[in-house]
């Protein structure tokens, strides 16, 4: 019991709240696309180009705050070049998101070696990270402290998940952007400009996995590391069917994956195999997938997704 305490306290909170932001932002992103009709499993290949930007912004400018912005400009396009692709030449959305994840990690790789000359991973002082921000009345709670001394990020995460619950289900704009991903044709006939509508949702997804990315290597650490995203963009996806493509539903899924990153950060302390902790965020990932297996779901994934053009 006392171990259990021992875990379960405070920091795992804490750890849980940091780990839940970069899935999260990413889900979010997804959500969008699929809410407008179209796939994206790119979320892992815009997270890392994010995280690097992010690194590279700060690196160069010494201001998180350009960190931030070169993240979220280097995704959005990432994310406009993806949805030209897919959208205007009709490309397959599955292998062009598994090209896009590919492309950043090279590219990455390369720019890494090329810009500061190191392999593996690049740690500078120069590298600004984002602030970590109290607020006075929280911190003194036991229970709530843990939401104190986040970095912006995080607090702006939870404020995007109100913002685009209102867009989504209390707003014009968000009953088009629905009516495209229930019933394309019909929308068309209503005059709705459906290529804008999934343009907006894929680049969004760019910039909120961007976002996702800076959370990642600026907030959570000081640095970038080749594939540092660890199959976060994947989970996300995840999370976007196992809250059933809804913003509350994606964040109680997001904060469930984020539980699990977090305990996998406090029983590395422990006398417990270190790849049996490494794999527990992947296992949870299963047994949500399994769980879901026989649920009606939102569509995510539309059947068009899956042909390939003659």
């Amino acid at each position: 019991m006392e171990t259990l305490r021992s875990i379960f306290d405070t920091e795992l909170i804490a750890a849980a709240i940091r780990m839940t932001t970069p899935i999260l932002l990413a889900a979010l992103g997804g959500m969008l696309c699929g809410a407008a009709g179209t796939v994206n499993i790119a979320l892992e290949g815009f997270m890392l180009i994010g995280a690097f930007a992010a690194v590279a912004g700060s690196y160069y400018t010494g201001s998180w705050v350009m960190g931030i912005l070169a993240a979220v400009i280097a995704s959005s396009l990432v994310a406009f070049m993806y949805a030209v692709v897919v959208l205007r030449y009709k490309a397959n959305t599955l292998v062009i998101g598994i090209a896009i994840n590919l492309f950043a990690a090279g590219i990455t790789t390369f720019l890494m070696r090329f810009l500061w000359g190191v392999k593996g991973s690049f740690i500078d002082p120069q590298i600004i990270p984002l602030p970590k921000w109290d607020i006075p009345i929280i911190e003194s709670i036991p229970i709530l402290k843990a939401v104190s001394g986040q970095t912006p990020v995080v607090y702006l995460s939870f404020l995007i998940v109100i913002i685009i619950n209102v867009l989504m289900f209390h707003t014009p704009f968000g009953l088009r952007l629905r009516s495209v991903g229930q019933n394309m044709k019909a929308a068309d006939s209503l005059g709705i400009k459906t290529p804008l509508m999934q343009y907006f949702a894929v680049v969004m997804s760019g910039a909120l996995s961007g976002l996702a990315g800076s959370q990642l290597s600026l907030g959570l650490v000081t640095l970038f590391l080749i594939n540092m995203t660890a199959g976060r963009g994947f989970v996300s996806v995840v999370a976007v069917i196992l809250g059933q493509g809804v913003p509350f539903g994606v964040l109680i899924s997001s904060v469930l994956f984020g539980v699990a990153e977090g305990l996998t950060m406090r029983l590395q302390g422990m006398r417990i195999p270190p790849q049996f902790v490494l794999m527990l965020p992947y296992v949870v990932t299963i047994i949500a997938m399994v769980l879901l297996r026989e649920k009606k779901k939102r569509v995510v994934l539309p059947p068009e997704a899956y042909a390939v053009e003659e």
